[in-house]
């Protein structure tokens, strides 16, 4: 029970992390709060992480099968340092561009969260990452279906739980949404240092 316990927290946190940087979703949750349509960001929050749960079951499975290979369990944590690495440099890159707010939207909250979501092509790859990620330091294990579904349910939460704090606090998160704020790089900061973390272990391995 504690196994799943533990695999939830973790999962609950890197999909709290990796929704805070501006996008389509978290800045329309953003409008809708500062709108005071709260009824319809719960939807559109809702649906929104509802997306995620898939998308994550298709990057378990996908990650499952590249690591299937003998080379790659060797250097799984060189490999995830590396693509944490790469992902927290783009993440701070992009930290500095200004980043528009969405459409104003309608009533039918729920389906536009789900449009949002489903068009969103980052989920599957950052999932594959994170997987690896957690798998290679063995800090999760998919050995039970309880274990699974805790994950998913994890990110599924978490990413929900971002959606509406945006929403809620609105008025207080669009200022730190402006370019150049430092905030828009904490993702990316913590993705690196994890990366770093990463390849300090697989250095030390080796020698």
């Amino acid at each position: 029970m504690m196994d799943a316990i533990s695999v939830f927290i973790l999962a609950f946190v890197f999909s709290f992390v990796g929704s805070i940087p501006p996008g389509t979703i978290n800045l329309t949750a953003v409008q809708l709060g500062l709108e005071h349509r709260m009824s319809v960001a719960w939807r559109f929050a809702l649906a929104a992480a509802l997306v995620e749960y898939p998308y994550a079951w298709i990057a378990i499975q996908f990650e499952q099968w590249i690591t299937a290979s003998t080379a790659v369990r060797n250097n799984l944590m060189l490999i995830g340092g590396l693509i944490m690495l790469l992902i927290g440099g783009l993440n701070i890159y992009t930290a500095g561009r200004t980043t528009g707010f969405a459409e104003r939207i309608h009533n039918s909250g729920f389906r536009r969260g789900l449009i949002y979501s489903l068009l969103n092509p980052l989920l599957i790859p950052y999932w594959i990452a994170v997987t690896a990620y957690l798998r290679g330091h063995g800090w999760v294990a998919f050995n039970s279906n309880l274990n699974l579904h805790a994950y998913l349910m994890g990110l599924t939460i978490g990413a929900f739980s971002l959606f509406i704090l945006a929403s809620l606090m609105a008025r207080r998160m669009v200022k730190a949404y402006q370019p150049h704020s430092r905030i828009r790089m904490i993702p990316g900061i913590i993705l690196i240092g994890l990366g770093i973390y990463s390849l300090v272990r697989f250095w030390w391995q080796i020698q």
